[in-house]
């Protein structure tokens, strides 16, 4: 626990160094600075208004997917990957997100985020915790790096009503940094495991939706899924992204707690006849 505040300020640090170096001759350039340039006055980068929390929330749960994808080759994590496909233009609160981000993943998924070395700008993830069966399925560590994107699948298609457009899909993983048509260090071909290998492993079904120009295809969870996870345990690696509580999706919870009780209630359906005893 000791560790942590240390490794998010060489963080905070960096990201401060970082930004404030962007903006610093902007706001203290005097006339001579503009001369020696040409007479061309260098304009400052507008500065962003401020952020609501529900912005910086969903933010934090953007870079925490990311870190979980990152992590799973356990190859170090570079500041530059995250500034490209997380951050974006939040670069000026960089050290706000990774403080929460970092909070996030120990308290609630059980790994530390570790700078490597000082000023190295790159990062990895220390477990914590010996994970019992439930927390590892909650964290995607079920033996397979790809496991990790498929729950991040299984959870936007629970999200949108048990059903989603292939497109919306690429939307979500392109901000991290997942993409349909570029060769992904962990998953090789993105596109090929998600509607074709996840689908032959029956985890997700891939069908094309009639009537669309152009055309598109939705995804919906395969029958292996429903063996193997819940609903409820679904609802809850997202509630746990996006540090909030399950109930705060009423609509998906009240889904989910239909589907427990339902396994919970004996099958109704017909017994085999016991056979006579024999005289």
């Amino acid at each position: 626990m000791s560790q942590k505040p240390k490794s998010r300020g060489r963080a905070g640090a960096q990201a401060e160094r970082g930004s404030g170096g962007e903006e610093a001759p902007s706001t203290s350039r005097g006339p001579g600075g503009a001369a020696s340039q040409g007479g061309r006055r260098a304009e400052a980068p507008p500065t962003p208004g401020p952020r609501s929390q529900k912005q910086l929330e969903l933010k934090v749960a953007e870079l925490v997917q990311f870190l979980l994808i990152k992590d799973q080759r356990k190859i170090p994590i570079r500041r530059t990957d995250i500034l490209r496909h997380v951050v974006g233009d939040y670069r000026d609160v960089l050290p706000e997100l990774l403080q929460r981000a970092a909070e996030r993943l120990e308290y609630v998924f059980g790994y530390r985020l570790v700078e490597l070395e000082p000023r190295s700008n790159t990062y990895i993830l220390v477990n914590t915790l010996e994970p019992v069966e439930e927390d590892a399925e909650m964290r995607g560590d079920q033996g397979t790096p790809t496991t990790g994107l498929l729950m991040i699948v299984l959870g936007l298609i629970f999200m949108k009503g048990n059903s989603i457009k292939e497109t919306e899909v690429w939307d979500f993983l392109r901000r991290l940094g997942v993409h349909p048509t570029k060769k992904h260090l962990i998953f090789g071909d993105p596109k090929k495991l998600i509607t074709e290998d996840f689908v032959r492993q029956r985890y997700l079904e891939y069908r094309r939706i009639p009537h669309t120009d152009p055309v598109d295809y939705e995804l919906q969870w395969g029958p292996r899924t429903n063996l193997e996870t819940s609903k409820m345990k679904v609802l809850k690696f997202v509630a746990k992204v996006h540090n909030q509580d399950p109930k705060d999706w009423p609509a998906q919870y009240c889904e989910a707690l239909a589907e427990e009780e339902a396994r919970a209630r004996p099958q109704t359906g017909g017994t085999a006849p016991t056979p006579a005893p024999s005289s």
